[in-house]
């Protein structure tokens, strides 16, 4: 009997929200290395294009769109062909004390990272656009669950989606249609870099964390595993992938 590789994702076609960089780049790229067919999600069309040049294989293709309008969204999807694989990984940051939390960014940040992919799954239920036996992977963070000061709105919207996930993962059982989060530590992208963080704060940082800073692939590989078959048996979790960083 020939041996059939569970982790593949061959003959999967799979959406990617947040595609244009950093996360969002390195999951598309993996989906595709591991033999996947790969729709691209982004705002930023240039860079959109930049990732989907870079994908192994053929038959890739790049939806511009932001997802918070959602009429544009759905005028997308009409066209959409039913999916395997489904990777909600676009977000926002947002630090504030708490004193200094604006209704406005708080809007601003739901909207985003809460708001916009929960309404992407259920439109793309309710068109029958997801296939049985499919995989939803929501990208949460370790922030939902340790906290840091003037982060408690990013906190918030994350926990949101944890929290949805597991009931998403109850309702959708039924087409065996399996619903997990991943929660990233720190990883080094070049917003981290840029914005986040200065140098002296990074080095302080790193010392927290007994595996160092993360990159981008070591997401990426975690949502092949539940984007895969290998993780047929798995749904309403949240793989927490962060060096060892809620130990500390």
């Amino acid at each position: 009997m020939s041996y059939k590789n569970p982790f593949t994702l061959q003959e999967k076609r799979i959406l990617v929200t947040g595609a244009s960089s950093g996360i969002g780049r390195s999951i598309a790229q993996e989906c595709a290395a591991a033999g996947a067919t790969v729709v691209l999600n982004g705002r930023d069309e240039q860079r959109l294009n930049e990732t989907l040049s870079s994908l192994e294989g053929s038959g890739h293709c790049a939806i511009a769109a932001d997802l918070t309008h959602f009429d544009t969204v759905k005028q997308h999807l009409a066209t959409l062909e039913p999916l395997d694989g489904l990777v909600l990984c676009a977000g926002v940051g947002q630090t504030a004390p708490v004193q200094n939390v604006k209704a406005d960014k708080i809007q601003g940040v739901f909207s985003t990272n809460t708001f916009a992919p929960v309404q992407l799954l259920q439109m793309l239920v309710k068109g029958k656009k997801i296939n049985r036996k499919a995989s939803v992977v929501f990208i949460s963070s370790i922030a939902r669950q340790k906290p840091y000061v003037g982060n408690g709105v990013y906190s918030a919207s994350k926990a949101a989606l944890n929290g949805f996930s597991k009931v998403a993962a109850l309702e959708l059982a039924g087409r065996e249609i399996r619903v997990n989060c991943i929660e990233p530590g720190l990883i080094m992208t070049s917003i981290v870099k840029e914005s986040v963080f200065d140098e002296e704060q990074l080095a302080e940082f790193k010392k927290t964390m007994p595996l160092g800073f993360g990159a981008p692939r070591h997401i990426a590989l975690g949502c092949v595993y539940l984007l895969s078959d290998a993780s047929c048996w798995t749904t309403g979790t949240s793989l927490v992938i962060d060096g060892g960083q809620t130990l500390i």
